[in-house]
């Protein structure tokens, strides 16, 4: 969303349903955003290749190329935050949109105020840091410059891959990682689909970081997918991550 003085976000929206463009359109102008809408995959590569938008809204069900392909194609040249928007809703599908590069799947039917907040932080997990490395969430502050993870201002002590689990969560805060990404980043590629590790490894992080680990509020299930590290509602801020 755009902020007095600047210029609004640009938004381009693809998808192949008239209907959807023009829901989608009043919703995002009516929270600030200007939009661009394309039909289909190779309009959509023009556009974006054009206007340079700020978040892309991309349907996979489009008349010539897949959704995924337009996905890949872009990532060959801008890492520009984008969500999708699908009435996948298998878990296969949303894996490999975000291995493809996704910052987040959401279904339809979708509830506006959600599809606007998973804007918000798919914008905000990309925005180029000022030099800060501190991350807060409620009671839990991660200091990556310092290599120090506190909570409630006690120090807590995890192991190395512990440190390394969170390390990517943090850097990614907001967006939804696959199994397999988060093996291959922490485990190295020879993991493969071994998810029992992570398993482990989330449990033993939630033990930690967590105010109740059996009810967690920081790092959740994207069930079939992954995990998300996201601030509960009541703690976040524009200050809440600076990383």
């Amino acid at each position: 969303m755009s902020t007095p003085g600047k210029h609004p976000d640009v938004a381009l929206i693809v998808d192949d349903e008239v209907q959807m463009r023009r829901l989608l359109r009043l919703n995002l102008e009516a929270s600030g955003y200007k939009t661009i809408e394309a039909a289909n995959g190779r309009d959509a590569l023009a556009q974006a290749a054009m206007h340079r938008p700020d978040v892309v809204i991309l349907d996979l069900g489009l008349p010539d190329l897949d959704g995924l392909a337009v996905l890949q194609r872009l990532r060959e040249w801008t890492q520009v935050p984008v969500v999708v928007l699908s009435v996948r809703e298998g878990d296969n599908d949303k894996v490999a949109a975000l291995d493809a590069g996704a910052d987040d799947y959401v279904t339809k039917p979708f509830s506006t105020p959600e599809l606007l907040a998973r804007l918000r932080v798919a914008r905000r997990h990309v925005q180029p840091d000022e030099g800060e490395t501190v991350f807060r969430a409620g009671a839990l502050e991660v200091d990556l410059a310092a290599r120090r993870v506190t909570l409630k201002g006690l120090e807590v002590r995890l192991t190395s891959t512990e440190y390394a689990l969170l390390r990517l969560l943090v850097r990614h805060a907001g967006r939804v990682l696959t199994h397999r990404l988060i093996l291959r980043e922490v485990w190295g590629p020879n993991v493969g689909e071994q998810t029992h590790y992570l398993r482990v490894y989330v449990a033993r992080l939630r033990e930690k970081i967590e105010p109740v680990p059996s009810r967690p509020v920081l790092l959740m299930t994207e069930p079939g997918v992954g995990y998300r590290l996201t601030p509960p509602p009541e703690t976040a801020s524009p200050t809440s991550r600076t990383v």
